[in-house]
């Protein structure tokens, strides 16, 4: 039998490492998935209206009892550091500043879906629910709804709910947390 090509799999520091020995570029439109580099897609200007929103709506909605990260990775594992839209963290009063979040500080996870919505369904998603990141959003501007994962189970999510215009969602792990679809939606 010949051998076979074999994917190589990158560990979170060798890509960092990579990075500083100067090896990589553009590192900056790159996530880590599976120990893969996954270049990030260029973000348009209803994805990153939508990322802004809910930004805002958080922080009003939310205030200072947690930590929002936009748009910044974080460590799930050795393989893994994914980069989401929004990231609702339980508040630390040193902002993260010693280490990235991992899971266990994670509340929710947001991602404003346009062109990677397969992908995050299929691939982030899966991630996210192996992780028991105990709820994400995903804000599909396809089809102009609000899906609410929850209940992490053995790497699926076993409730999903959907949110169209005129409804109004609320977060399980955050129960105070209630925002018109219409807000989100634009």
């Amino acid at each position: 039998m010949m051998p076979q090509p074999v994917a190589l799999r990158f560990k979170v520091d060798d890509y960092y490492k990579m990075i500083e020995l100067g090896m990589l570029k553009d590192y900056e439109k790159a996530e880590i998935i599976e120990g893969e580099l996954i270049q990030k897609m260029p973000i348009g200007n209803r994805h990153a209206a939508c990322v802004e929103k809910l930004n805002e709506i958080l922080r009003d909605e939310l205030g200072k009892s947690v930590s929002l990260r936009s748009q910044q990775p974080i460590k799930f594992d050795d393989f893994n550091e994914p980069e989401t839209d929004l990231a609702i963290l339980k508040r630390r009063e040193d902002f993260y500043i010693q280490a990235k979040p991992t899971p266990k500080d994670i509340l929710i996870l947001i991602e404003v879906s346009d062109s990677t919505l397969k992908y995050d369904r299929d691939v982030k998603l899966a991630l996210y629910a192996e992780a028991e990141i105990p709820e994400v959003w995903i804000v599909n501007l396809v089809n102009d709804i609000i899906e609410i994962h929850q209940k992490p189970n053995v790497g699926i999510y076993q409730l999903a709910k959907i949110f169209k215009r005129g409804e109004t969602l609320t977060s399980e792990v955050l129960p105070d947390l209630s925002i018109a679809a219409d807000e989100i939606l634009g």
